[in-house]
């Protein structure tokens, strides 16, 4: 039997009305002392940035599983037991940027390197006591390096340039020392090596036009540090310059750079494009209420409810999204140990993108109650609108990622 608590005598230290309960009925301050260990502080933090505790238990699966449920709930005043609609999209939001964030950083750093071969080194050739064999040795890596440039992007073709012209060197250092002569240069080489060949002029090409481009370069840099457009005040002209020189050192780098500044100038914008992201979504927040608002003018809600079903879809899609990154990692973590387990999470991840417009077309019906072809085609109406705006702002986000 829970023991009773008695505040008889007690009074709130704020406003000094006389206490019925843990909270003043006059002014809301617990009666409970912010004086307290720091274990109790940390613990206090916890729950009101994240809400760790049994809200989050009675919250997350119906948002997954049961659409507009918890909209309905908030709706009928049923609150106390759930994750605030604006907290629980605040923090599902970060969790879920964080881990596309780990997603792409992985992926990114896998297309720049592209998987290249090892590539050899002087003591590679070691091996072979005479001329014929060091050339059929070269030949035979330069064939191999041309059978993996046709997988790799374009950006890690430079690197298996480079990676040729190593193998030529360590092939010509073998034959200098066996008194032959060095093997033909890339134009010269036979036909199984004329794709290097062709790679390798290329890569002179390029660095020609690097070179050449220097100054130019250099110039379009000052050009742009020196912009200033009269109407703006002279911080945003600084920022504007700051965002240009930026977007062109990057471009410059991941354009002619070595795999090393490609991958700097890949790592910056990944992080300058989830550091624009967070905002551009909590704008769209606010809009994406407004379509509901026009949609269902006639329903005569208010602009708050229409917000709070804003705010509980895009909890749900932000929930999809970190659960999709989350099993995406783990299929390419648990792949070399158990392939077997990549067919079910993949199955797994293709049912929560199929999962997700049919959770928010019943979501859309259970909240306004209108019959099933008025609100199919509201629901496509307001998909339409809302993935035109989405696209205008990831494009946006995207070019000033590139300036970061």
């Amino acid at each position: 039997m829970n023991k009773l608590t008695s505040y008889e005598g007690q009074h709130c230290a704020n406003c000094g009305a006389a206490m019925h309960g843990e909270f003043c009925h006059e002014c809301g301050q617990s009666i409970h002392s912010v004086l307290k260990p720091i274990h109790g502080m940390l613990e206090d933090t916890m729950d009101i940035v994240f809400h760790v505790d049994g809200r989050a238990v009675h919250t997350i699966p119906p948002l997954l599983l049961k659409p507009g449920f918890l909209t309905l709930e908030y709706f009928s005043g049923r609150r106390v037991r759930y994750i605030a609609p604006f907290r629980l999209m605040f923090v599902l939001s970060l969790l879920a940027f964080f881990m596309i964030h780990l997603q792409l950083d992985s992926l990114s750093k896998k297309m720049i390197r592209g998987n290249l071969p090892v590539v050899t080194n002087g003591n590679a050739f070691e091996d072979a006591h005479t001329q014929a064999e060091v050339r059929d040795q070269l030949k035979q890596q330069l064939a191999e390096l041309d059978r993996a440039r046709a997988s790799l992007p374009n950006v890690a073709k430079p690197d298996m340039d480079m990676a040729a012209q190593k193998m030529r060197d360590a092939a010509n250092q073998r034959l200098l020392a066996l008194g032959a002569a060095p093997a033909p240069a890339a134009s010269q080489a036979s036909p199984p090596t004329s794709t290097s060949s062709t790679a390798s002029d290329t890569d002179t090409t390029v660095g020609k036009r690097a070179h050449g481009r220097g100054k130019d370069d250099d110039e379009g840099m000052t050009r742009m540090a020196t912009m200033h457009i009269d109407w703006l005040p002279d911080a945003a002209n600084a920022r504007l310059n700051l965002l240009g020189q930026h977007m062109q050192a990057n471009l410059h780098n991941f354009r002619h750079g070595d795999a090393a500044a490609r991958e700097e100038s890949v790592q910056r914008m990944i992080t300058g494009f989830f550091g624009v992201l967070p905002p551009t979504m909590f704008v769209l927040m606010p809009v994406f209420a407004l379509l509901l608002k026009l949609v269902y003018l006639f329903k005569r809600r208010l602009y708050i409810e229409h917000l709070i079903v804003a705010l509980h879809s895009h909890a749900f899609l932000f929930l999809s999204l970190m659960l999709g990154a989350l099993v995406g990692m783990l299929a390419a973590w648990v792949k070399p140990a158990a392939p077997w387990l990549a067919t079910p999470l993949g199955w797994i991840n293709l049912a929560l993108w199929i999962w997700a417009p049919i959770y928010l077309l019943i979501m859309q019906k259970r909240v306004y109650r209108q019959g099933w072809p008025m609100t199919i085609l509201k629901y496509l109406f307001i998909g339409w609108c809302y993935c035109v705006l989405l696209t205008f702002a990831l494009a946006i986000a995207g070019v000033l990622s590139v300036a970061y």
